[in-house]
C-alpha cells in the first residue's frame, strides 16, 4: 500500500502547561517508533497550513476569529478546565487542519491509497462554536466537508474508537444524512455523551459504549454487531478513522483494556470496508492516546495496517 504519514514541527511547540497529559512527548513518541526499517517505505510530508474557507465549512466564522485573538504572545490562554493555548497552539490547530484537508486531497485524488496524519491538537470534542476536551477545531469533521465540498463526496462514514467519545463530531453532523458518526467508546466517562440511544435525526450517529474494563472481545463484538456492518451499508465514498488510541490499558485517562492488536485488527476491518464500498480511500487522525508506550505501540500496528502488513 502507498501510505502518507503526515506531521508538523509546530505541533510539538503546542503544550498547555506543564504535567498537561496531551503533551509535546506523544509525536516525540510516534516519530520515533516510526524511523524503524519497517516505515522506511512510508511517503511522508509536513502537514500545511490549513484555510479558514477550510474551517468555516464546520466553526462559524466568528468562532475562529475568537480563537485567533485568545491566542497569547507569551504564556497562556485558559478556554476551559482542561483545553489552555500557548503562542504556538493556534498555528498547530491550523496546520491540524490542513494535515486534515491535504490527507483527503491526496487519497481522493489516489495519488496515495491512504493516510495518517500525526498531529495535535485533536479535534472529536470541538463542537461547532465550543472548544473543550484538548480541541480547538474538529479535525475530522473539517475532513468530511472538505472531501465533500471540494471532492464532490456524496457520504462520509468517520469512525472513532477513541476511549472518549466524539461528543463535537456527533453535534456537528446530528442532522446531517450525508455524514455517518459511529463511535466505540468507555461510558460512564468525559465528556458524557454516547448513549446507544444518540442516534441522530436521520439515524446517521451510531454509538457502542463499552463499560469500564472491557478489551478486545467486547470492542470486536461492538464493531461486527453494531458499527462495522452499518458503515458497509452506508457505503461511504471516504472512511476518515478518528483514531484515538487511548482506549489501550495502559492509558491513565481511560479504563478500557484494549492491546495493540485490537487496533490493528479494527484498522483491517475499516480499510475492507473502504475497499468494499470507497475504492480503498481512507483518512486516519490522530486523537487521544496518552500513554507514550501503549501510544507509539498502537500507533506502530495501526500504521502496518495500513501499509499492508
Amino acid at each position: 500500500m502507498n501510505t502518507l504519514f503526515l506531521t508538523h514541527p509546530i505541533a510539538l511547540q503546542h503544550e498547555m502547561g506543564e504535567g498537561h497529559p496531551e503533551r509535546p512527548d506523544r509525536l516525540r513518541a510516534i516519530e520515533r517508533i516510526l524511523e524503524a526499517e519497517q516505515f522506511q517505505s512510508l511517503h511522508r510530508d509536513l502537514a500545511p497550513r490549513g484555510t479558514i474557507e477550510a474551517v468555516v465549512r464546520v466553526h462559524p466564522r466568528d468562532y475562529y476569529d475568537v480563537l485567533e485573538r485568545e491566542s497569547p504572545d507569551q504564556g497562556y490562554a485558559q478556554l476551559d478546565a482542561d483545553t489552555v493555548m500557548n503562542e504556538a497552539s493556534f498555528e498547530a490547530a491550523m496546520h491540524a487542519v490542513g494535515g486534515a484537508c491535504f490527507a483527503v486531497d491526496e487519497v481522493m485524488t489516489k495519488r496515495c491509497d491512504n493516510a495518517f496524519v500525526a498531529m495535535r491538537p485533536p479535534g472529536h470534542h470541538a463542537e461547532r462554536a465550543t472548544p473543550m476536551g484538548f480541541c480547538f477545531f474538529n479535525n475530522a469533521a473539517i475532513a468530511a466537508r472538505h472531501a465533500q465540498a471540494v471532492h464532490g463526496a456524496q457520504r462520509v462514514a468517520i469512525m472513532d474508537f477513541d476511549v472518549h467519545h466524539g461528543n463535537g463530531t456527533q453535534d456537528i453532523f446530528w442532522a446531517d444524512p450525508t455524514v455517518m458518526y459511529a463511535s466505540t467508546h468507555q461510558m460512564p466517562l468525559y465528556p458524557g455523551t454516547g448513549a446507544a440511544s444518540e442516534t441522530g435525526e436521520h439515524d446517521n450517529i451510531v454509538n457502542a459504549p463499552l463499560r469500564s474494563g472491557d478489551g478486545g472481545v467486547a470492542f470486536r463484538e461492538a464493531m461486527e454487531a453494531k458499527i462495522l456492518p452499518r458503515i458497509e451499508a452506508f457505503a461511504p465514498d471516504l472512511v476518515i478513522i478518528s483514531a484515538g488510541f487511548d482506549a489501550h490499558r495502559r492509558d491513565p485517562l481511560g479504563g478500557l483494556s484494549f492491546v495493540e492488536e485490537d487496533f490493528g485488527w479494527a484498522t483491517a476491518k475499516l480499510m475492507e470496508i473502504a475497499d468494499k464500498r470507497a475504492r480503498g480511500r481512507l483518512v486516519s487522525l490522530l486523537e487521544g492516546g496518552y500513554d507514550l508506550e501503549g501510544l507509539a505501540r498502537s500507533v506502530s500496528t495501526h500504521m502496518k495496517r495500513l501499509m499492508g502488513a
